[in-house]
C-alpha cells in the first residue's frame, strides 16, 4: 500500500495523457467505443482522486504537511548551489489544501465526460483534448516544483482555445454578440499574459532564492528580502488573480463560459478558475508571506468589487451563460476575501469555497447544457415554464442555484458562513458588502427560476426531452457532493485545516 500511495499522484497525471494515447489508437468513425474508453479513464481518475482526499482524511491527517510524496530528478543544474543536482525535479504530493482539489477535480472531469456523450463532432478529437487539459490540473495541485507547476499550468489552460474555437457555441443574446471564435481567442490571450507575469515571478524567486533549485519545500526555507517579496507578489497575485477572474482581468471568463460546450464550461468554471486561486496559496502565500501580507488589503478590495460587480452583471444578463458566468465570477471574489483575511476562518472558507463553488457551478452548466441541447436556445425572455417539461433538470437547477445563495444544508452556505466569519474578524465593513454581494445573488437566482423555469408554459416546449440517465448520473453526483458538503462539512474543513493553519503559521512569525 505504501508503494501505491508513491505513485497515486503520478498515476493521476499519466492516466489522462495514456487515456489521450489509447483514444488516439480508436477510429473516429466508431463514436461508441471511444465514449466508453473515455468514461472507463474517467472512472478511474475519479477513484483516484477520492482515493487520495479519502487517505488524507483517514490515514494522514493527524501528520498533516504533504503527503503521497514521490520525488524523480529530472534535470541538474550544476554548480548553481548545494542543491543543484535537483534543479528540476518532478516532486509531487498533497496537503490539506490540495487534497480536497484533487477530489473536485476527479469529479468534475467524470462528470464532463458523461455529460459529453451527446458531442457528435469529432468525439475523439475533442476526448482527446479534454483529457490532455486534465492532465495538467491533476499535475497543478501535486506539484511541489514551480518549474513543472508552470508546466502544468499550460497544459491545463492551452487545449482551451480548441475545445472552445471548434466545439463551442456562439451568443447572440447579449447586448453584443460574442461568436466562439472570439471567446476563445480572448480567453487564451488573458490567460498567457497572466502567464507571463507568473513565470516572472517563479524566475525572480529561483534567482533570489540561491538553491538552484525550484523546489517549493527548499524555498520555503529560504527568507527573501521584504523589499523583493513587495516587489514580486503582485506579479503572482495579478498573474494569478486572472485565472481566478480577478476585477478587472475578469472579462474573458463570462465570455469563455458561455462560447464552451458543456463539459468545458464545467471544467471551466468547475477547476481551472481555482487553479488561479491555489497558485495564489501555493507559491504567492507560501514563499512571499511579507509581500502577501503588505498586499492584501488590495487584493481583498479587489474580490469585493467582484462580488458585487459580478452579481450585479449577473442581473443584466439575458443568455442564461451569462449569468452562471457572471456569478461565478461574484463567487470567485469571495474566495479572493477570504484569501486576503489572512484568517484561519476566512483562508479555509475560501479553501472550502473553491470546492463548493466548483460543484455547484459544474452543476449549473450541466443542467444548462442539457436545456441548450434541447430548446437551442439560452435566452430567458424566451424559456417559459421549464419546469412542467424538464423536472428533473429545473430540480438540480434549483440546487445550484440555492446552493449559490447560501441556503443552509447546502455547500456553499457552510464556505459562505466562514468565509464571512473570517471577515468579520479583519474586515468588518467588508464583511457587511459581502452579506450585501450575496442578497443580490439571492435576488437574481430566484428571479430566474421564477422566470425561466416556474413561469406560465409556453407551447412551444410542449414536446421536450428531458434529460437522458447519462446526463442525470452526472448531475446527481454532483448534487449528492452539494449536500454532503452542506450536511456534512467536518472531515473537509478538518482535512483543509491540516493546510491553512501549516501555511498561516509563517504570517504569524512575521509578527
Amino acid at each position: 500500500m505504501q508503494t501505491f500511495d508513491s505513485y497515486v499522484l503520478f498515476a493521476l497525471i499519466v492516466l489522462p495523457l495514456a487515456g489521450a494515447g489509447v483514444l488516439m489508437a480508436i477510429p473516429g468513425s466508431r463514436p461508441v467505443p471511444v465514449r466508453w474508453t473515455a468514461t472507463a479513464f474517467a472512472a478511474v481518475c475519479l477513484a483516484l482522486s477520492a482515493y487520495v482526499f479519502l487517505s488524507y482524511y483517514l490515514v494522514h491527517l493527524d501528520d498533516g504537511g504533504m503527503q503521497l510524496t514521490r520525488t524523480w530528478n529530472w534535470l541538474s543544474l550544476p554548480g548553481a548551489g548545494p542543491l543543484a543536482d535537483q534543479g528540476i525535479t518532478l516532486a509531487l504530493g498533497v496537503d490539506g489544501i490540495a487534497a480536497p482539489m484533487v477530489l473536485l477535480t476527479g469529479i468534475v472531469m467524470f462528470c464532463g465526460v458523461l455529460m459529453s456523450w451527446t458531442v457528435q463532432d469529432r468525439g475523439k478529437d475533442f476526448f482527446i483534448l479534454y483529457f490532455l487539459l486534465l492532465s495538467g490540473v491533476f499535475g497543478v495541485f501535486a506539484s511541489l516544483d514551480m518549474f513543472f507547476f508552470f508546466f502544468f499550468y499550460e497544459l491545463a489552460v492551452l487545449p482551451m482555445y480548441l475545445l472552445i474555437g471548434v466545439w463551442g457555441s456562439s451568443s447572440t443574446f447579449s447586448a453584443f454578440s460574442r461568436t466562439k471564435e472570439y471567446g476563445a481567442m480572448k480567453l487564451t490571450l488573458y490567460l498567457v499574459g497572466g502567464s507571463v507575469l507568473v513565470w516572472i515571478a517563479i524566475l525572480a524567486i529561483f534567482v533570489e532564492g540561491g538553491l538552484g533549485t525550484f523546489s517549493l519545500t527548499a524555498l520555503e526555507q529560504v527568507e527573501f528580502s521584504p523589499t523583493f517579496q513587495r516587489v514580486f507578489f503582485p506579479f503572482l497575485a495579478v498573474g494569478f488573480g486572472v485565472l481566478a477572474g480577478l476585477w478587472p482581468f475578469h472579462t474573458w471568463s463570462p465570455d469563455g463560459h458561455v462560447a464552451a460546450p458543456t463539459a468545458v464550461s464545467m471544467v471551466h468554471a468547475g477547476v481551472l478558475m481555482k487553479l488561479g486561486a491555489f497558485g495564489i496559496l501555493r507559491i504567492g502565500m507560501a514563499l512571499l508571506p511579507e509581500g502577501a501580507e503588505t498586499w492584501m488589503p488590495v487584493l481583498i478590495g479587489l474580490g469585493t468589487v467582484n462580488v458585487l460587480y459580478g452579481a450585479m452583471s449577473a442581473m443584466g444578463q439575458r443568455d442564461l451563460k451569462y449569468v452562471i458566468g457572471y456569478s461565478s465570477v461574484s463567487h470567485m471574489g469571495y474566495v479572493l476575501m477570504g484569501l486576503a483575511t489572512l484568517h484561519s476562518l476566512g483562508v479555509t472558507g475560501a479553501v472550502l469555497q473553491m470546492f463548493s463553488h466548483g460543484v455547484m457551478t459544474a452543476l449549473f452548466f450541466a443542467a444548462v447544457g442539457v436545456i441548450y441541447d434541447r430548446t437551442h436556445t439560452r435566452d430567458i425572455t424566451v424559456l417559459r415554464g421549464l419546469a412542467g417539461r424538464m423536472g428533473f433538470t429545473t430540480s438540480v437547477f434549483a440546487v445550484a442555484g440555492l446552493a449559490s445563495l447560501g441556503l443552509p444544508g447546502l455547500s456553499g452556505f457552510v464556505a459562505e458562513l466562514l468565509v464571512f466569519l473570517g471577515l468579520f474578524q479583519t474586515y468588518p465593513i467588508l464583511g457587511v458588502l459581502g452579506i450585501v454581494g450575496a442578497a443580490i445573488t439571492a435576488v437574481y437566482v430566484l428571479r430566474l427560476l421564477a422566470g425561466a423555469f416556474f413561469g406560465p408554459s409556453d407551447e412551444r416546449w410542449a414536446g421536450l426531452r428531458g434529460a437522458s440517465r447519462l446526463e442525470g448520473l452526472s448531475m446527481m453526483i454532483l448534487v449528492g457532493f452539494i449536500f454532503l458538503v452542506g450536511l456534512f462539512p467536518f472531515p473537509f474543513i478538518r482535512v483543509i485545516d491540516t493546510g491553512t493553519a501549516e501555511l498561516l503559521a509563517r504570517f504569524l512569525s512575521l509578527s
